[in-house]
């Protein structure tokens, strides 16, 4: 992992750099704990960066103190510099802390709206009692814009480390809330409880199953469907996740349903058996849009990246909503689709409106050259 940012110039016509590295962002401390840097330069605010720093740990109390920069996005006008590098923690703009690891972050291109998907903590327990398979919620937040647009959330904090989103709401004991809202574990502050935890801290817009990990967010070209990969879970009974999913906006900035919905995201793709993950099965991780509409998805645990299409093997980058035609979406060959890789079967028929499309994956083999 890096402490800092890091910029070289690039010569896109020959796929190289031309220069030296330089530093842009500096001192991203602890080499330990979630160490994803997410970076995501903004269309709808030229020169600005963002930068996702994830927590030290599961709970990390540090993150309390929002001058660590720990847990936060943070934004970073590039196109102004000076000689030195941006100081982490004490620069740039803030979007959000309380932010345990939200890997995932996208600008709506609408809108222009920054919205992350975060992954929530591990073994949680209330009131003695372990209630980790099916709490807290992994999330969907709102962050504000870079374009100048006011939002009273900007700036604001999340919860973590002392709040977490309801899922189950029924496994939470003493909990009177609904899902998609906040609640105290109660270990760390006597001062802090439920009703702290959902008058003073931002719930998410969107709450997705516990520990689906959501890696990676892309919205569609006109606004109408966020794509998020769900990277699936390490520490439940019964694995979750492992899938791609669709969530579909309204065009202008915001989800379609409301904040306490149990059926925000519809399947895309999932695997077909479970029971097999995480050791051997599919795992999403980034996602990519190219010139076509297309949508690509990488999986780290098979070595594999698939594609989305339709049917007729145009984009998707038009799609607002899904269904399809099982109860729940596994890749297995149907019909005249591509054949199997050696790791998993390789596509999966579904519906959109009055179109279907094929997600067909490839085998990708990547070569070190000195």
């Amino acid at each position: 992992m890096s402490l800092n940012v890091y910029a070289w110039d690039y010569d896109a016509s020959q796929g190289k750099t031309t220069s030296n590295s330089r530093d842009i962002v500096e001192g991203m401390g602890d080499n330990e704990g979630h160490t994803t840097r997410t970076l995501l330069m903004s269309q709808k605010a030229p020169g600005m960066l963002l930068v996702s720093r994830g927590s030290v740990g599961n709970i990390d109390l540090q993150t309390l103190d929002v001058t660590t920069g720990v847990s936060t996005i943070k934004a970073f006008n590039i196109s102004n510099m000076t000689n030195s590098a941006y100081n982490h923690a004490s620069s740039g703009l803030l979007l959000g802390w309380g932010l345990r690891n939200s890997v995932g972050v996208a600008e709506h291109p609408v809108s222009g709206g920054i919205y992350s998907v975060e992954n929530s903590v591990d073994n949680i327990m209330r009131s003695g009692k372990l209630i980790k398979e099916n709490n807290p919620g992994e999330e969907m937040n709102f962050h504000g814009y870079l374009n100048g647009t006011h939002s009273d959330v900007q700036g604001g904090n999340y919860g973590y480390p002392s709040c977490f989103t309801a899922w189950n709401v029924s496994e939470i004991p003493h909990y009177s809330g609904a899902t998609g809202e906040q609640f105290a574990i109660g270990n760390q502050n006597a001062t802090v409880n439920d009703t702290l935890c959902r008058d003073d801290h931002i719930a998410p817009r969107i709450t997705f199953s516990a520990h689906m990990a959501p890696l990676d967010i892309k919205f569609n070209s006109n606004g109408t469907a966020a794509w998020v990969s769900m990277h699936g879970s390490w520490n439940r009974e019964d694995p979750i996740g492992y899938k791609l999913s669709l969530v579909q906006f309204d065009g202008k900035g915001s989800p379609v349903v409301p904040a306490n919905s149990t059926t925000a995201a519809t399947d895309i793709v999932s695997n077909a058996d479970l029971s097999a993950c995480p050791g051997s099965c599919f795992r999403p991780v980034g996602l990519a849009w190219d010139s076509q509409g297309r949508l690509f998805m990488s999986s780290d645990s098979t070595g594999e990246i698939y594609v989305i299409t339709k049917a007729d093997g145009s984009g998707v980058a038009d799609v607002s909503d899904a269904t399809t035609n099982d109860e729940t979406p596994n890749p297995t060959v149907s019909g005249s689709a591509p054949s199997p890789s050696k790791t998993s079967s390789a596509a999966i028929r579904c519906s959109m409106g009055s179109s279907s499309y094929w997600v067909v994956s490839m085998a990708v083999v990547v070569a070190v050259l000195s």
